[in-house]
């Protein structure tokens, strides 16, 4: 695990964050103006059992995971707990609330359901095939429960989930409880998934300690909340394990290939989606490639990347698709190999943003990968934007702490949160890789069989 990293915070309404995510436990604990008092990563194993694959050992990871997390900061002066966590997750738990069967992932082949991938969003439904496959192996549990249930049992015996994750279980959930039918078809009872809460509420007692364990929320929403990446045209960039792109509207409209979600700021929405292009492909890379760095590389030096080791997401929705490393020749090297990785991920953003027709005034990044510097140069080059990078890389968790200061009165609403936005630093495109980097992007454009908009990167 990781050291714990302090700072002198006393004051007596701290709160804590805890995100359960692809690779890692990350949890802080947080004052009430956003300053990070203590964190701590707890990593566990993403397995990949098949290609078409994803899932945790949800014991460790779910349960484990944030237990350890929670006893490694050590603060307990903290008011509230709250979990954060990825979408969508499902394992079946025995009578303990101990998983007993693999804990499913967010685009994993078992989450497919029959006529899906004629759905202008496929993935949409993705709990349902997981509640089938995990009720035909374990008939009997006592429970089936995406992540943050497991996390929020383990912390205070309160099978819970909030109202946004429950919803990306639609149509299990039907916005206002479990369907009996939807959940019967799939072998498995209503009165076995977890109880729904809105976020922000006060649950229950932490175990062994004077903590309320709140409701948390989405993974994603809660780095939103902290972003402040929240007036029309500011494009949000999550880079985890899974890279995020959301684009802030003032009003509701649909795109092909993308997902329109209301936004926490009222009267405003996001558009755009998540992609398989973030950690989990540039990890890869980081395994398989030779150690070399990317900045050494001439700008018409560098191959191009379809990045799609898993099929993609955002626009796609393709579960089939495979990588590509295209414009291989013998002056290229691992740095070159990497950059193009890096770039391929940047694509991705400017791709995503091009396809909404939102003019972008702004990019924030948040996130753990805001800590690689060739991937935030990269995203700076491939959009032509500067990138505003966020201060906090452990934003789900710092968001969830601020939902955690809900619970216990201490805040009244989640606009609130905007105040913790801090900026790091800003990267800004070098404009020495804009010709070459525009030549690249058109390429990758052909890679994916996906017409640009023609909008260049200064017009964004």
């Amino acid at each position: 695990m990781t050291p714990v990293s302090r700072r002198n915070v006393t004051s007596d309404d701290v709160t804590i964050g805890i995100d359960v995510g692809s690779t890692a436990v990350k949890a802080v604990a947080a004052d009430a103006d956003g300053h990070v008092a203590a964190r701590v990563r707890i990593p566990h194993r993403l397995r990949v059992p098949a290609p078409d694959r994803l899932e945790h050992d949800a014991d460790e990871a779910w349960r484990r995971g944030p237990l350890a997390a929670l006893d490694e900061l050590g603060r307990p002066d903290a008011r509230a707990v709250a979990v954060s966590a990825m979408v969508p997750s499902l394992t079946a738990v025995d009578d303990g609330g101990r998983p007993i069967t693999p804990g499913l992932l967010y685009g994993d082949e078992r989450g497919r359901v029959p006529g899906a991938a004629d759905q202008p969003l496929p993935a949409l439904g993705e709990t349902t095939g997981f509640l089938r496959w995990t009720a035909a192996k374990a008939p009997g549990a006592a429970g089936y429960w995406p992540a943050t249930a497991v996390a929020n049992y383990a912390l205070a015996g309160e099978a819970v989930i909030d109202v946004a994750t429950a919803a990306t279980a639609f149509p299990l959930f039907d916005g206002t409880a479990w369907s009996e039918a939807a959940c019967g078809d799939c072998g498995a009872s209503a009165d076995r998934m977890p109880r729904v809460q809105n976020i922000g509420a006060a649950v229950g007692p932490v175990h062994a300690t004077g903590a309320v364990l709140a409701t948390g929320a989405i993974d994603a929403l809660c780095e939103q909340i902290v972003a402040g990446a929240d007036r029309d045209g500011d494009v949000l960039v999550l880079c985890g394990t899974t890279l995020i792109v959301w684009t802030t509207i003032g009003e509701a409209r649909q795109v092909p290939g993308l997902w329109t979600i209301p936004h926490t700021a009222p009267g405003k929405s996001q558009i755009g989606g998540a992609s398989n292009a973030g950690g989990l492909f540039l990890g890869w890379v980081d395994r398989v490639v030779a150690a070399a760095d990317p900045v050494v590389v001439e700008p018409g030096g560098v191959p191009v990347w379809s990045p799609y080791l898993r099929g993609e997401r955002t626009p796609f929705h393709d579960p089939d698709r495979r990588g590509v490393l295209d414009a291989l020749d013998l002056t290229q090297d691992a740095a070159a190999v990497r950059r193009a990785a890096y770039e391929a991920s940047g694509f991705v953003v400017r791709q995503i943003i091009e396809l909404s027709g939102a003019p972008a005034s702004r990019i924030v990044a948040a996130g753990g990968g805001t800590r690689v510097a060739p991937w935030m140069q990269a995203i700076a080059d491939a959009t032509g934007r500067p990138v505003e990078v966020s201060a906090v890389p452990e934003g789900a968790a710092l968001g969830a702490a601020f939902l955690a200061r809900i619970a216990v009165g201490l805040e009244t609403t989640i606009a609130d949160a905007g105040r913790w936005a801090r900026t790091e630093r800003i990267v800004e495109p070098d404009p020495a890789w804009a010709a070459a980097v525009e030549d690249r992007y058109r390429r990758f454009l052909e890679l994916g069989g996906r017409r640009s908009s023609a909008i260049p990167p200064a017009a964004l």
